[in-house]
């Protein structure tokens, strides 16, 4: 009988394949993703006759309302629908520049208490060039 102890020797683990296996499962995931371009906002902005309207002032301001009635200054969304908030965030965006155009994309079947909130408060802000983007209308056959 060998009543000796015995040396235990540490288990050593073989990272390599582990390693193998993540680097595969990352270049599966990264080819069978898909990117949607469905992350814009999608409005269908009312169709008009009429011409381009020609802006003298640099980078004008654009207003987007959405059919549900959210606003979006620019690329991002405003909190909420209230009034307050969206002349908050008119007023960081104009930074004193009242002679600013704001350009005000509202989607056709947008709520109108949603565009007089938006005329509201861009008028208590002392904004007084405002334009309606429109789409023009398909000619008729």
């Amino acid at each position: 009988m060998n009543l000796r102890p015995r040396r235990r020797e540490s288990p050593d683990i073989n990272l390599t394949p582990l390693i193998d296996v993540v680097f595969l499962l990352l270049i599966f995931f990264m080819v069978s993703t898909t990117f949607k371009e469905g992350t814009r906002i999608q409005i269908q902005l009312p169709q008009a006759k009429g011409q381009a309207q020609a802006q003298d002032s640099p980078a004008p301001l654009t207003l987007l309302i959405d059919a549900q009635g959210n606003f979006y200054l620019g690329d991002r969304r405003v909190v909420d629908r209230s009034r307050k908030t969206l002349q908050k965030a008119l007023a960081g965006a104009i930074a004193g520049h009242r002679d600013r155009w704001l350009i005000l994309k509202a989607d056709a079947r947008t709520p109108h208490q949603a565009v007089m909130t938006a005329l509201d408060a861009a008028s208590q802000l002392g904004l007084v060039r405002i334009s309606f983007a429109a789409a023009h209308p398909d000619p008729q056959p």
